[in-house]
Parts: structure tokens; C-alpha cells; sequence
């Protein structure tokens, strides 16, 4: 993460699986390398499984916490359609890091649609098994800390710092899963 730069940050995802967390850790991390960041939260129906967006800048002098579409640097994805459904919100030559897990919504789960086919083929990015991965730490609640490991090294951020924050932000009873979780994702990438 360059000193100079803004770094913008779009985390998306469905209610439940730990994006607002993410989000937190990288203002965690932002914080302790001595850099602003700004966070804003759009839940939506985040309790009943619906779409959750969250904004992360990060930078020297951060006035807004708001990314405009076709701004974000990155989008962070728990779940590949709501990649795809704020694909808008990133800029040209921008990233994609999403978890291939496919989590079905309420119009799909009814009958009233089906989930989409070959989203992998319009993501501009890398795809990482995070349900897998997180299976494989312990539980599948880590997924969001395997997909901060591949966000961690996808960007190249400081790998101690990082992986500290998350380890700050979490229950002392899950930190052995979360670590095991995060160093799977930064293995993944």
C-alpha cells in the first residue's frame, strides 16, 4: 500500500459472513500503520441474509468515507453474485477478490429465479475457496479470515501487522481457527 496513494476498498457480501469484521481490520490495520481510513457501513437486510456493502478508504487525508461507482481500487467479495451485483463500483484496470462460495437469494431460494451461471467469467480477478479453506482451519465462520489472508497478500500489506489486527478484533477463544484461516487465504493467492 503505497504512502501517498488512496486506497479505495469495497467489501461486499451477505449478512452473517463477517464483512463488517473485515472492514474493522482494515481500519485496524490502516490505523496502526499510521494511515487515515474512513469506513461506512450500508446493511441493508444484512439480518435476514440480505446484501451487505461496506466502504474502506484508506490514505494520508481522508474526507469522505464514501466510494464513488466506478471509484473502488478493490472489491472484496464474500460471495461471487454480490461481486458481480456491485461490479459497478470498480474502477478501470481495477481488482476482483471473491470467495466462490454461492450463497442462494430469497428470489432463487423461492423459485422466482435462478442463480446466475458463469459469474466467474465477468469477474475481473481471483476467485479463493474460502468455504473450503475455512473448513479445513476448523469452521466455517473463519471464511472471512481466509479471505483477509488473500486480501493481505493480494495487496502486499505487511503480514504481521495485518494478521495482528485481525487477531486484536476477534474473540481470544477463536484466535488459533482465525490464524490457521488467514494464513490458508494468504496461501491461496
Amino acid at each position: 500500500m503505497s504512502e501517498k496513494k488512496t486506497v479505495d476498498i469495497l467489501i461486499v457480501g451477505v449478512g452473517g459472513q463477517g464483512t463488517l469484521l473485515a472492514s474493522r481490520v482494515l481500519g485496524k490495520y490502516a490505523t496502526d500503520i499510521g494511515r487515515d481510513v474512513k469506513l461506512s457501513e450500508v446493511h441493508g437486510m444484512a439480518q435476514r441474509g440480505g446484501s451487505v456493502m461496506t466502504y474502506v478508504r484508506i490514505g494520508e487525508d481522508i474526507a469522505s468515507p464514501i466510494i464513488d461507482e466506478g471509484g473502488a481500487d478493490l472489491i472484496l467479495a464474500f460471495e461471487k453474485l454480490e461481486a458481480l451485483r456491485y461490479l459497478h463500483y470498480l474502477k478501470k484496470g481495477g481488482e476482483v477478490l471473491y470467495s466462490t462460495q454461492e450463497i442462494m437469494p430469497m428470489p432463487v431460494v423461492t423459485g422466482a429465479a435462478e442463480y446466475p451461471k458463469g459469474i466467474e467469467s465477468q469477474l475481473p480477478g481471483v476467485g479463493v475457496d474460502a468455504l473450503g479453506l475455512s473448513l479445513e482451519a476448523g469452521n466455517a465462520k473463519s471464511a472471512n479470515a481466509v479471505m483477509l489472508g488473500a486480501l493481505c497478500k493480494k495487496m502486499g500489506l505487511d503480514r504481521e501487522k495485518f494478521e495482528n489486527a485481525l487477531l486484536s478484533c476477534i474473540p481470544p477463544k477463536t484466535i488459533e481457527m482465525n490464524r490457521r484461516a488467514f494464513a490458508l487465504g494468504y496461501a491461496a493467492v
